[in-house]
């Protein structure tokens, strides 16, 4: 079971930064006899708790009789609900510049109506969300210190954190103060944690428990490397297997300061997946590292810098590529307008390509549409897809196409068994591009049955037939 708690601090003690004894075993006594303290001293500062509350102002008593239509219809609703309640969760966060902007977890403040910081010095702060991302489990707070400068920690490049590398782990668990744990790094690119959608996780064994969301990996010289996220426990404490969400995706993150609240992903127009061992085989390859490409948008980024279905990727700017998810990540650290050089294996050679990626298009515009008629789709709320919406809602190969917004309660469509989230291929073999091309369709099928519609669900095609 992977749990969302995870605020830790994290320090490598292999000296990767400064290299003077990193290689090297203790020799001495008085070597073995280092301590952390200084260390903890300079960079616990930067660690803030965090404390929520979310008020939900009209629960309704759980039992399922009072919820009944038959009593709705005879007593007022409000004799069924309860007085305010207050929930209040708390978790951690690290300043990442001196003016007060904090990074945290998205799930520590998600749906909260008021957010506290709290110092290292006991300091009460009201902190504001300048942007939460479900999509990369990061969200950006800011408190104003009216002028006040904070102890700010700056990011390190975490693509060269090494696996075996000690680190320590400062953080609030259960709501105490500031603690410290240490470990080590046990691996590196963990993509399949199933907590955010572009992550790469660090794994470490430091010990992490409820309250601990949102803290930071550093190094020795006191550069942040990551923000740890969760653990993987089956009691619900740790049990040595935390993941940390690496410092390059924050420094992603923190784009979304200036462009409204939202990180906007550089788009390669390219959909790739892993190899399987069949592919393998036929490329003469030992292992499955890379992405192999199936699918091109046309005239995308990727299209126009030359790369072809087939190809292998195999880096990215220098960096190994893994499997698909890897690449994923890559892309969502790289802003829109920079030039990317990917290697590719093609026909058994390693090709390299120049290509600039661009912010995704929001072409065709969604065009939410209310389908009417006398269609098995009538009360279907559906809309384009685009490059932009595919990016967002995480459609990965959906550059166009209509999707299902909703049904209305009791329409056809919902009384049919459409869901939010289908995408509709096809109506009577017809293939369906846009809003305007699927109301065309159905308005010339009104009388005409039986009636077939293709949808894509959860990754599998399926065809509905309405006789």
């Amino acid at each position: 079971m992977i749990r969302k708690y995870g605020l830790v601090f994290i320090v490598s003690l292999v000296l990767g930064a400064t290299g003077s004894w990193a290689q090297q075993l203790p020799t001495s006594r008085a070597e073995i006899q280092l301590s952390f303290a200084p260390l903890v001293a300079q960079v616990s500062p930067a660690v803030v708790n965090i404390y929520t509350k979310t008020i939900n102002k009209n629960p309704i008593y759980e039992n399922p009789v009072f919820n009944d239509p038959f009593f709705k219809e005879f007593f007022e609703d409000s004799l069924f609900r309860q007085a305010p309640q207050v929930q209040q969760s708390l978790g951690s966060g690290v300043f990442v510049s001196p003016e007060g902007l904090i990074v945290t977890n998205n799930h520590v403040i998600e749906d909260s109506d008021e957010v506290v910081v709290v110092l290292s010095d006991g300091r009460e702060f009201n902190a504001k969300v300048v942007a939460a991302d479900q999509r990369f489990d990061l969200a950006l707070l800011r408190i104003n210190g009216k002028g006040e400068q904070f102890p700010a920690l700056t990011l390190r490049d975490s693509d060269k954190v090494q696996i075996g590398e000690l680190v320590l782990a400062i953080g609030n668990p259960y709501g105490f103060s500031q603690t410290v744990t240490s470990g080590i790094i046990s691996a590196l690119a963990r993509t399949d944690v199933g907590i955010a959608d572009f992550t790469s996780f660090i794994q470490t064994d430091a010990a992490i428990n409820p309250g601990n969301s949102g803290g930071a990996l550093i190094t020795l010289d006191g550069q942040l490397i990551g923000i740890n996220t969760a653990i993987y426990s089956r009691s619900g404490g740790s049990v040595g297997i935390g993941f940390a969400i690496p410092s390059n995706m924050v420094k992603a993150f923190l784009r979304a300061e200036k462009t409204g609240g939202r990180l906007i992903r550089a788009w390669l127009g390219a959909y790739s997946q892993d190899l399987s061992s069949e592919q393998m085989k036929q490329l003469g390859l030992r292992d499955r590292k890379g992405s192999i490409v199936t699918q091109l948008f046309p005239d995308g980024p990727a299209d126009q810098g030359g790369l072809k279905v087939g190809d292998v990727v195999l880096s990215l700017n220098g960096r190994i590529i893994e499997n698909s998810q890897a690449l994923r990540f890559q892309l969502a650290t790289i802003a829109p307008g920079d030039v990317v050089t990917l290697v590719v294996l093609r026909n058994q050679q390693n090709v390299s390509l120049q290509i600039t990626l661009i912010a995704p298009p929001n072409t065709p515009p969604l065009n939410e549409t209310t389908l009417k008629g006398e269609t098995p789709l009538t009360g279907a709320i559906v809309g384009n897809i685009s490059p932009a919406f595919s990016e967002r809602y995480s459609f990965e190969g959906f550059w166009s196409g209509v999707i299902i917004l909703n049904t209305q309660r009791g329409s056809l469509a919902g009384r049919a068994g459409l869901l939010r989230g289908d995408i509709i291929l096809a109506v009577n073999q017809q293939e369906i591009k846009t809003v305007a091309e699927l109301q065309d369709i159905l308005q010339k099928n009104q009388t005409t049955r039986p009636l077939q519609v293709r949808i894509w669900r959860q990754g599998e095609v399926r065809n509905i037939n309405f006789r």
